[in-house]
C-alpha cells in the first residue's frame, strides 16, 4: 500500500501559506487497509519531524512545530497495509510565506498624480531594473487593484485577477512565485501593471466605484535565497502613458496598441494599515479555450459564436495597419430577431447602462496581438466591429476560473439530465473566481444565499474545501458589531437600500451552514473551531430577533404565548423567484419581514448550531441550542395553523420546506405532504419553489415516494430543470423562462440529490460512505464516481428488465454500508461490490 494525492491544507504542494501547524493529507492505493503511517519531514537544515511509526487508518496528520516565514518543507510518508506490510515512500511539499509584518521590507506604491473620485484613469506602469544572481528566488506580491507583472519580458505566474477579491479595507491576499528560471546573472528588469479591479472599479449590479479606495497601490518583494534583492519603493519608474487606456474588471478595456509606457516618472509612496496575508487558497486562472463559428445577424451584424457560455475573455492575433479598430462587445444571447444583445444582463439608468462588456483595440503597424489582462466577461457570443483584415481562426474564447480540482464523473441514460448536470458544471466554473458569485456578467456578488444553496453540490464537484474557507473568512470580515452577517462578501457594490437586507433567512446563514457542510464532506474539524465565534455571535443575533416586531411587521395571527418564539423582525428576501404565477412579485417582498422563512431557518440554524457545540465539547451551548430549537419549532408550528400561513396552500415552498426541515408534528406532517402532492397536481407537476426550497423538494419527494421525486426531476417543460437543457443552453439560467442572466448555478444545486440520491454516494464519517442508490423515473442507468477526501469511490445501478444490478466502487482503507431499495444492507471494504435486487 502506498498513499497518493498527496495534499497540505486541501492543496498541492502549495507555495507561500501561512498557516501554522498545517494539516498533511494523503489516499491510499493498493491495498484494503491502513494499520499505520510515518511521515519524515526536512527543511534546508535536516529533518524537522519524524513521526516515527504510527497506529492507524487516518489518511491525515497535522505537522507539529511551529514554523518559520519561508521555511521550505519536503514531507514523505510511508503506509502499512493491512499484513502490516510497509509500502513506498510518496512525497509532497509545502512552502511558508511571509508570517510577521516585519518580514515586509518593500513600500506601498502608486501612481504619482492626483486622484479625482470621478475620473477614471489608465493603467499604472512601474518598472525596476536590478541585479541578481543565480538561486533560488521568489516573488511575494499584491496590490489594492489588480496586478500583473513581467520580469525579463516573461510573465511571472499564471494567477489571473491577482490578487483576488476580499475587502481590502481587513484583508489582502498577496501571493508567492518561483521566479527562479525568469532571472539571469546580472542585469534583470521587472515590470508591474496596476488596473482598478474591484478595489476602485466597478462593483455590483450598478457599477459602483470606489468602494474600497480612491488610490490603487501595489507592494513587491523579490527575494533570493530568501534575501530581499528587490523592494516596491520611491526608486521605481512610472508612468500611465502604456497601452491600456482603460481596463475596468466590468466594462472591459480600451488599448492602444501604438503606445508604450515611457516611464518618466517616479512611483509615489503610499501606505495601507493592512498587512497582507497569504490566500491558502487555489489561484484564478485560465481554463477551456474554444474556437468561434462566424454569424452574420439579420441585420447585417458580425458575431463570433463559441457555442459555450463561459466567463472569461478573448484573445486575437492579426496583421493591420496603424489606427485600424477591433471592437468587441460580449454578451450571454441572441435576441427573439437573432441579433446580438447585453439587454439580459445590464441595469440601465439615465446616467449609466452597466456592464459594458467590452473591448476597443486601436492596432499597430503589422502583428497585433490581444488578450484581456484586467477583466473578465460572461458570455457565448461576441458583436465584432473591425476594418482590420481577419479570419475567424485569429480569435480565441478562454474561460478564466479558479483553479479547483473537479472530482465528480456522472453519467446516466436521460440525455437531457446529463446535459443538466454538465450544465451545472459550467456554471459552477464560471461563478467561481475567487469568491463564489451570482452570475459573471451583471452583480458578480459573493452572494452568501447562493453559496449556502450550492456548497453541498460544490463539494461533488469540487475540491472543495480550501475554496470554502476563504470565503467563509470573507463572511467573518464583513460581520457587522451586532452579529449580523451580510447577504453580500466580500462588501462592495451594494447599493444602500440593500443594507437592510442583510441578515436574510437562507443568505446570512451562511456563515452556519457552509461551515456545518465543509465539516460534514471532509472531516473538517478545524472550519469549525475557526468560525464558531462569528457562527455563535450570529446565532445570538437571530436568538434577539425571535420575539421582536419590526415597523413594517403585518400581524401574523398567531396566539400570544407564542409570539416570542416567531421572528417577525428586519427586512428580507423570503422565498424569493418564485414562479409568477406561484406567486407574483410585490414590492412589499423587499420592505417586509418574513416570519414564516424566517422562524423555520432559526430552528434549522440551531438544529445545525447543537450538533457544531456538540462536535466541539461546548455542552452549555448544544443544551441551549437545543431547547430553543425545540420551543422555536413550536412556534412555528402554530404560525402554520393561521389563516396567513395555511399549510392549505399552492405554494410549494410552504410545504417543502417544513417537510424538509422537520418542523411540523405528526398531524402537520401528513397533512402538508398530501396538500404538497395537490399543488403539484395543480401545477401540472411542473415546479414551483422559488430560491431557498428548490434544493428542498426532491428529498421532500423521495421520502414520500421516489417515484415522485423522478416526475418532478424528468419535467421537461417551464419551470422545471431540464427545461434549459431541452432550450439548448450551456448554463443554468437565472429564471425558469431564459429572460435573465444564463449563467446563475443556484437551481443546480438539484445535483447533490442526483450524486447522493440517485446514484447514493454519501460521505458519512472518517473513511466511510454510505451507498444508498435510488432507482426509478424512466432511467435505465445511472453512474457516479466521485473522489472524494477519503478517495475514489464510485457507485452506479442498471436496469434489466425486472432486476437491477447494483455496482460500485470502495477506495482503499475504507469501508461502506450498501442499502438497497428493497431493503438489504451490506457491510463492504475496499474493492469492486456487485448486487442484485
Amino acid at each position: 500500500m502506498h498513499a497518493v494525492r498527496l495534499q497540505t491544507e486541501y492543496l498541492t504542494n502549495p507555495m507561500g501559506i501561512d498557516i501554522q501547524n498545517p494539516r498533511l493529507m494523503w489516499n491510499c492505493e493498493s491495498g484494503i487497509r491502513q494499520t499505520a503511517w510515518e511521515i519524515i519531514c526536512r527543511n534546508s537544515s535536516g529533518v524537522t519531524w519524524d513521526s516515527k511509526k504510527v497506529e492507524g487508518s487516518s489518511m491525515r496528520a497535522v505537522y507539529p512545530r511551529e514554523l518559520s516565514s519561508r521555511e521550505q518543507i519536503t514531507w514523505k510518508v510511508r503506509l502499512w497495509d493491512e499484513n502490516d506490510i510497509p509500502g513506498e515512500w510518496s512525497e509532497g511539499t509545502f512552502e511558508m510565506g511571509l508570517l510577521k509584518a516585519s518580514d515586509w521590507k518593500a513600500q506601498w506604491i502608486s501612481g504619482d498624480y492626483r486622484v479625482r473620485r470621478k475620473n477614471r484613469y489608465p493603467v499604472d506602469c512601474f518598472r525596476k531594473t536590478f541585479k541578481a544572481m543565480t538561486g533560488s528566488a521568489r516573488l511575494y506580491i499584491t496590490a489594492c487593484g489588480l496586478y500583473e507583472a513581467v520580469i525579463n519580458g516573461r510573465r511571472v505566474g499564471d494567477f489571473v485577477l491577482a490578487p483576488g477579491h476580499t475587502d481590502y479595507r481587513k484583508r489582502i491576499q498577496y501571493q508567492t512565485y518561483d521566479v527562479t528560471d525568469l532571472l539571469v546573472p546580472g542585469i534583470n528588469v521587472m515590470e508591474i501593471e496596476l488596473a482598478d479591479g474591484w478595489y476602485r472599479g466597478s462593483c455590483g449590479a450598478w457599477g459602483l466605484r470606489n468602494q474600497y479606495g480612491t488610490r490603487t497601490k501595489v507592494i513587491a518583494q523579490l527575494e533570493a535565497d530568501g534575501q530581499a534583492i528587490l523592494v516596491t519603493d520611491s526608486s521605481w519608474e512610472w508612468s500611465n502613458d502604456g497601452p491600456i487606456r482603460f481596463a475596468d474588471n466590468q466594462d472591459g478595456e480600451v488599448v492602444d496598441g501604438r503606445m508604450t509606457p515611457g516611464y518618466g516618472g517616479k512611483a509615489a509612496v503610499t501606505s495601507h494599515p493592512v498587512t497582507p496575508s497569504a490566500s491558502n487558497n487555489v489561484p484564478v486562472s485560465e481554463g477551456e479555450h474554444f474556437s468561434p463559428d462566424i454569424l452574420t445577424t439579420p441585420g447585417g451584424k458580425t458575431v463570433l459564436d463559441f457555442h459555450q457560455n463561459i466567463a472569461g475573455y478573448l484573445e486575437f492575433t492579426l496583421n493591420a495597419n496603424a489606427g485600424q479598430r477591433v471592437f468587441l462587445r460580449f454578451g450571454e444571447v441572441l435576441d427573439e430577431n437573432g441579433e446580438f444583445t447585453q439587454k439580459n444582463i445590464q441595469c440601465a439608468s439615465k446616467k449609466r447602462v452597466t456592464p459594458l462588456q467590452q473591448v476597443e483595440y486601436i492596432c499597430k503597424e503589422g502583428k497585433n496581438y490581444y488578450k484581456t489582462r484586467f477583466a473578465i466577461f460572461g458570455f457565448q457570443y461576441a458583436l465584432l466591429e473591425t476594418d482590420a483584415d481577419w479570419r475567424p481562426e485569429d480569435f480565441t474564447a478562454i474561460a478564466v476560473h479558479s483553479a479547483m480540482e473537479e472530482t465528480l464523473d456522472f453519467s446516466c441514460s436521460h440525455e437531457l439530465i446529463n446535459r443538466f448536470a454538465k450544465n451545472t458544471l459550467w456554471s459552477a466554473r464560471n461563478n467561481h473566481a475567487d469568491v463564489p458569485t451570482d452570475c459573471p456578467t451583471r452583480e458578480r456578488h459573493g452572494w452568501t444565499g447562493d453559496a449556502e444553496i450550492f456548497v453541498g453540490t460544490a463539494c461533488y464537484l469540487f475540491n472543495y474545501d480550501a475554496f470554502a474557507g476563504k470565503y467563509v473568512r470573507d463572511m467573518q470580515d464583513s460581520q457587522r458589531r451586532n452579529g449580523n452577517i451580510r447577504q453580500i462578501s466580500p462588501v462592495g457594490g451594494i447599493d444602500f437600500y440593500m443594507n437592510t437586507m442583510d441578515g436574510s433567512a437562507g443568505w446570512s446563514d451562511a456563515i452556519v451552514l457552509i461551515p456545518y457542510r465543509i465539516w460534514k464532506m471532509y472531516g473538517d474539524d478545524k472550519i469549525l473551531e475557526t468560525t464558531y465565534p462569528s457562527m455563535r455571535r450570529y446565532t445570538e443575533y437571530k436568538i434577539r430577533s425571535l420575539g421582536k416586531w419590526y415597523r413594517t411587521s403585518k400581524p401574523t395571527g398567531i396566539e400570544r404565548g407564542y409570539r416570542r418564539y416567531i421572528s417577525n423582525y428586519g427586512q428580507s428576501y423570503g422565498e424569493w423567484s418564485e414562479p409568477i404565477d406561484v406567486k407574483p412579485f410585490r414590492t412589499s417582498d423587499f420592505i417586509s419581514p418574513h416570519p414564516e422563512e424566517t422562524t423555520a431557518y432559526i430552528v434549522y440554524l440551531l438544529e445545525h448550531m447543537g450538533q457544531i457545540a456538540e462536535a466541539l465539547h461546548l455542552t452549555e451551548d448544544q443544551e441551549r441550542y437545543a431547547f430553543l430549537a425545540g420551543e422555536v419549532r413550536k412556534g412555528y408550528q402554530k404560525l402554520s395553523e393561521t389563516r396567513k400561513y395555511t399549510l392549505d396552500t399552492d405554494r410549494q415552498a410552504r410545504l417543502v420546506r417544513p417537510l424538509y426541515m422537520r418542523l411540523l408534528n405528526e398531524e402537520q406532517t401528513a397533512y402538508a405532504k398530501d396538500r404538497l402532492l395537490q399543488a403539484l397536481d395543480h401545477y401540472h407537476w411542473h415546479l414551483g419553489t422559488g430560491f431557498l426550497s428548490t434544493p428542498f423538494i426532491l428529498p421532500v419527494l423521495q421520502d414520500m415516494n421516489p417515484g415522485y421525486a423522478y416526475r418532478l426531476l424528468e419535467n421537461e417543460e417551464c419551470p422545471g430543470w431540464l427545461y434549459m437543457a431541452k432550450a439548448g443552453a450551456t448554463t443554468v439560467w437565472e429564471g425558469w423562462e431564459g429572460h435573465d442572466s444564463h449563467n446563475h448555478y443556484s437551481k443546480g444545486a438539484v445535483c447533490e440529490w442526483i450524486i447522493s440520491q440517485m446514484c447514493g454516494i454519501q460521505v458519512s464519517g472518517e473513511n466511510h460512505f454510505i451507498i444508498a442508490p435510488v432507482p426509478g423515473g424512466s432511467l435505465s442507468y445511472a453512474r457516479a464516481s466521485y473522489r472524494s477526501v477519503y478517495g475514489e469511490v464510485e457507485s452506479g445501478w442498471e436496469r434489466n428488465g425486472e432486476r437491477t444490478v447494483f455496482t460500485g466502487k470502495i477506495p482503499s482503507n475504507c469501508t461502506a454500508c450498501v442499502r438497497l431499495p428493497g431493503g438489504k444492507e451490506y457491510t463492504v471494504g475496499a474493492g469492486t461490490f456487485n448486487f442484485e435486487e
